[in-house]
């Protein structure tokens, strides 16, 4: 087991490396060879390559051993037909339970806490939402962005969860949230359309990928009928779609409320 261990951590640190080693490259390739100036503090970014490689390569074991089996696993025990109809395995079998959407309640609800959790703790919305507080001089909330984020993290993936289990096709889904953006564009604040547009990019990063994946592919795998290839995927799209609408509600609603109390600030 130990042995294992070692092996998957030493391939796992060989592959990091081939991926970062052209990002370096290019880096420092412009920095010498077009803008011809020394690296400012050298060792330190030389030290800092090195922890980003040891970073993503423990990041990367820990997906293959925890997350991703851990999500997995919640999807199949909440998808269980025993777990659902509260029987035993084998009067649950004998049974032939027929289940319909209505019966995945507690899948939703996971879906749910599962995208405004791991939302809040992703770091790169938390590094969007201090530079956006940073720029616009305090007027965006830093927790109120994180949290209009995460609540639309949470009702895309619990959406997502829905299209899985009921079986329809994606594209639908997709079509409409996007008419609803677009909507919403033409009468949001100025300020924050860019800034929700780029809400939905950051959702799709190392905390909150790996769990939501392996969610929607184990919930595929254990509803009856599903494809994993076909339905398993696609959860992803809706954690990035919908945070662009609940942004952009919630400087809606920020604007409206200033406006009523005869505040000049936007979101907070």
């Amino acid at each position: 087991m130990l042995a294992e261990l070692l092996d998957q951590i030493i391939g796992t640190i060989a592959t990091t490396v081939k991926d970062v080693l052209p990002i370096a490259a290019i880096i420092f390739g412009f920095q010498f060879a077009v803008i011809r100036k020394p690296v400012p503090n050298f060792g330190k970014v030389i030290a800092g390559f090195v922890w980003v490689l040891i970073g993503l390569s423990l990041f990367l074991i820990g997906l293959e051993l925890a997350l991703f089996p851990l999500g997995k696993l919640m999807a199949q025990q909440l998808t269980d037909p025993a777990f659902i109809a509260g029987k035993d395995a084998l009067s649950a079998v004998a049974d032939s339970i027929e289940l319909d959407w209505l019966d995945y309640g507690w899948v939703y609800l996971f879906a749910f806490l599962i995208g405004f959790s791991t939302t809040i703790a992703e770091p790169s919305l938390i590094a969007v939402a201090i530079k956006a507080n940073d720029v616009s001089g305090g007027s965006i909330g830093i927790w109120g962005l994180r949290i209009a984020v995460a609540i639309g993290v949470a009702i895309g993936i619990s959406l997502g969860c829905y299209r899985i289990v009921v079986g329809d096709p994606i594209h639908w889904y997709i079509i409409a949230g996007y008419i609803v953006v677009v909507i919403q564009t033409t009468f949001a604040p100025k300020l924050i359309i860019p800034l929700a547009y780029d809400s939905g990019g950051v959702t799709t990063s190392t905390v909150t990928v790996p769990l939501v994946a392996a969610l929607g592919l184990g919930l595929a795998e254990t509803v009856p009928g599903r494809s994993p290839l076909i339905d398993g995927f696609g959860l992803i799209a809706f954690a990035s779609l919908f945070p662009i609408m609940s942004v952009m509600a919630y400087a809606q609603l920020s604007e409206w409320l200033a406006k009523k109390k005869g505040s000049t600030s936007i979101v907070r």
